[in-house]
């Protein structure tokens, strides 16, 4: 056992001898199925490598089973995982909120039939008791498909004000297009934001 101790974080007093610290954040990517998750991931991978002007067209995607995993290098040496759960693992997402140290919960703003349970799953993400205090993102997404609602219309839905005055957890909202790479820099600058040294 203490064979694997070392193997995600390093740790001063393991009788490995490893000295130096490191802490790689997970931040949980959570939302309903079809809302854009897996390229949003794929997106910020590689937008984290080659940037917005080498982004390119968007990769062909298929709704997750399961989860996703990636690593991402952040400026100044930080490192954050990104855990995409699958819209359809709802029931189990708790499970993973103990490891998560920011969550991203994306919105598809051109799905108007799917914003009350878009909005209940938000809530319950809210209520859980180890997401107290952790930093949230709230996305919505496909701001490039014509014919959505505005930004305003879609925080009058979620009632966010009332949202945001009962919450334990810091929420900032962004609209965003992972299609078009519309948004891709305000959640990378999030991501460094809320991720530890």
């Amino acid at each position: 056992m203490l064979a694997n101790c070392c193997r995600w974080v390093k740790n001063p007093l393991c009788p490995c001898g490893q000295t130096e610290m490191s802490r790689i954040d997970t931040c949980l990517l959570l939302g309903a199925t079809g809302v854009g998750k897996t390229l949003l991931l794929k997106r910020l991978q590689r937008f984290s490598v080659h940037g917005l002007d080498e982004l390119g067209a968007p990769p062909p995607t298929l709704p997750t089973v399961g989860t996703n995993l990636i690593d991402i290098n952040l400026k100044r040496r930080k490192k954050v995982t990104l855990r995409e759960l699958g819209g359809c693992m709802s029931p189990i997402w708790p499970s993973y909120y103990s490891d998560a140290s920011s969550i991203i919960f994306m919105v598809d703003a051109s799905n108007t039939r799917q914003i009350s349970s878009s909005c209940i799953q938000l809530l319950s993400v809210l209520a859980a008791e180890p997401l107290q205090g952790v930093s949230v993102l709230l996305i919505f997404n496909k701001r490039d498909i014509p014919c959505i609602m505005s930004l305003i219309e879609m925080k009058s839905l979620f009632r966010l004000e009332d949202i945001f005055a009962s919450a334990t957890q810091s929420i900032t909202t962004l609209e965003l297009s992972a299609s078009s790479g519309q948004g891709l820099q305000e959640v990378f600058n999030w991501l460094e934001s809320v991720t530890v040294k």
